[in-house]
């Protein structure tokens, strides 16, 4: 699918946009957005949960010790129907994680996504992923424990590579909750387009830079099969 943007109406209403290689960025709210989009490939995303995870006291794991990030109110609730239906309209196919938190917004799906942190004890065993796709639940194992993390909810770039995997034909991605941009990086690294809307201008600044350099890098195809075995994390993170 071929995807032109007249961004002139996107930037009447975004605080910023961004080109970087094949990526457009716009720092907006994206329900003001994705009415001005054309349809997409596909969105990949991570919409904020509704649990509180934008920010404070954050206890890591076994006993280390506490983190505190300012509160910044953006995972309060989660987000309404009227942007699930969007993102429906503007996209031929959809992975959205976090599906199990929407179920009351979103179709019936056999097509599950799986993904196995590898963490055990008191916190949640990993998250799930609702898709349009009409398949079996596949899993993808890793230890969730990622050096570097700018984002509290922030995502492991190989996990998200997996997911475009079942999105071969799809050459435009669009992330309407892009946070620190792993989706960008993602996409960027396997050659595709990417369209990416957040709203805080703390994590578009970090996303603008992560999807820079990976541009500069140019195509990376890592291994996405990490090996199965457990881990201990000590930073926060969805549960």
């Amino acid at each position: 699918m071929t995807t032109e943007i007249n961004l002139d109406p996107i930037r009447a209403i975004a605080d910023r946009v961004e080109i970087v290689g094949d990526a457009i960025l716009i720092q907006a709210d994206c329900a003001a957005v994705l009415p001005l989009l054309p349809k997409v490939d596909a969105c990949l995303t991570d919409p904020p949960y509704g649990i509180g995870e934008d920010g404070g006291r954050f206890r890591d794991r076994k006993g280390g010790g506490h983190r505190v990030l300012p509160k910044m109110g953006w995972d309060n609730a989660p987000p309404d129907a009227s942007i699930f239906s969007a993102i429906l309209r503007k996209s031929e196919d959809q992975i959205i994680w976090g599906g199990n938190y929407f179920t009351d917004k979103l179709p019936v799906s056999r097509g599950w996504l799986y993904w196995d942190k590898l963490m055990g004890g008191d916190f949640s065993d990993g998250e799930l992923a609702w898709t349009s796709m009409d398949r079996v639940l596949r899993k993808f194992s890793m230890c969730n424990k990622m050096g570097g993390k700018e984002h509290p909810t922030q995502k492991p770039v190989p996990l998200i590579e997996w997911c475009l995997g079942f999105l071969p034909d799809a050459q435009t991605i669009l992330d309407p909750f892009f946070g620190s941009g792993t989706t960008g990086v993602a996409a960027i690294q396997l050659g595709r387009k990417f369209i990416g809307i957040e709203r805080e201008a703390k994590y578009f600044d970090i996303a603008v830079k992560r999807i820079f350099e990976a541009s500069n890098q140019g195509n990376l195809f890592i291994d996405i099969t990490p090996p199965e075995k457990p881990c201990q994390n000590n930073l926060f993170e969805k549960e």
